[in-house]
């Protein structure tokens, strides 16, 4: 079977850990196309109809863009498999037993039950995250705008610990446009140590990014300050400085730790820190560095929402 993937992030990373061996694929598709991941190459959307396959898994979160750019290349939709397909009204996936012959039946009847609609809240007025932007991760993008309302007031700066491409830095620049916005990531992976016995597809996926592409994708560039290399050393020089909003996402035990120490001292009182992660069973890490952060400094104030990798809110 010739097997193709949409993307190269970490939706790709987790599918290849979980269900599918990188042998087994003839390349990856990526807007613009050009070099490799995992040893395959990556090819351009449009290089598709010159391609006789069998199945595209689209394993990006712009699932309803990519339908789009799929369908105005002429595709057909039977051999298109979307693993993002848990928020538009109507099921995209059009061929369940093509792919579980891909797959396996397991994760791929996860992908058929998942939830197809979420209702637009009745407190907000205007939205600023809808449609096609708040596809992938509804839940999360929602919490955030709620929050960043109840930001007036509250003294401080904006940063995110773990920025990968820049996908929720994106809101939070968005939402905030007058606050500066720290941007603390290596910007090229984990570090090594830390990262060890993780998943070939988790490490490399998380690679695949650069400050730059971090840059290109938010509204107000001019606002964001990049902060790269190893936390807590990029810290340095900051001491001084106040938060109101921080987004923790380091996937890892002892860097979220590392943020938590230091940036919660640092949080202006009516402020939010968001530990992506916390609930989320493949990386356990999160919740174990909370533990010990709660047994040094006590018990944190937070809420959990039901965002896909299980957000806990702190509360300051």
């Amino acid at each position: 079977m010739k097997l193709y993937v949409w993307g190269t992030g970490c939706g790709a990373g987790d599918l290849i850990d979980e269900a599918l061996p990188p042998e087994k694929i003839e390349a990856f598709v990526e807007r613009g196309g050009g070099g490799s991941f995992l040893g395959r190459p990556v090819i351009a959307p449009e290089n598709l109809k010159a391609r006789d396959f069998d199945l595209l898994i689209v394993a990006g979160r712009d699932a309803e863009g990519v339908a789009k750019e799929l369908a105005g290349l002429g595709l057909d939709a039977d051999k298109v498999f979307y693993l993002k397909n848990h928020l538009a009204p109507v099921d995209r996936n059009r061929n369940y037993e093509l792919a579980a012959k891909a797959l396996n039946d397991n994760y791929v009847n996860r992908i058929r039950a998942s939830e197809r609609l979420i209702r637009v809240p009745l407190w907000t007025e205007r939205e600023r995250i809808a449609g096609e932007g708040s596809d992938n991760d509804y839940v999360r993008l929602k919490t955030l705008e709620a929050i960043c309302l109840r930001l007036e007031g509250v003294p401080g700066a904006a940063a995110e610990l773990g920025v990968y491409r820049g996908g929720f830095a994106r809101w939070i620049n968005e939402l905030l446009p007058e606050r500066r916005l720290y941007l603390f990531d290596t910007f090229e992976g984990f570090d090594e140590a830390e990262s060890a016995g993780c998943g070939a597809g988790f490490t490399e996926a998380h690679r695949n990014t650069e400050a730059g592409r971090v840059l290109s994708v938010l509204p107000h560039p001019e606002r964001a300050v990049i902060r790269r290399g190893l936390f807590p050393q990029t810290a340095e020089g900051l001491e001084g400085e106040r938060f109101a909003l921080v987004s923790l996402d380091a996937d890892l035990e002892e860097s979220t730790l590392s943020g938590l120490r230091w940036f919660l001292p640092r949080m202006s009182a009516g402020g939010y820190l968001l530990l992506h992660d916390y609930n989320n069973p493949k990386l356990p890490g999160v919740k174990r560095a909370l533990r010990r952060y709660e047994a040094e400094a006590g018990r944190v104030r937070a809420v959990p929402i039901s965002d896909v990798n299980g957000t806990l809110v702190i509360t300051v």
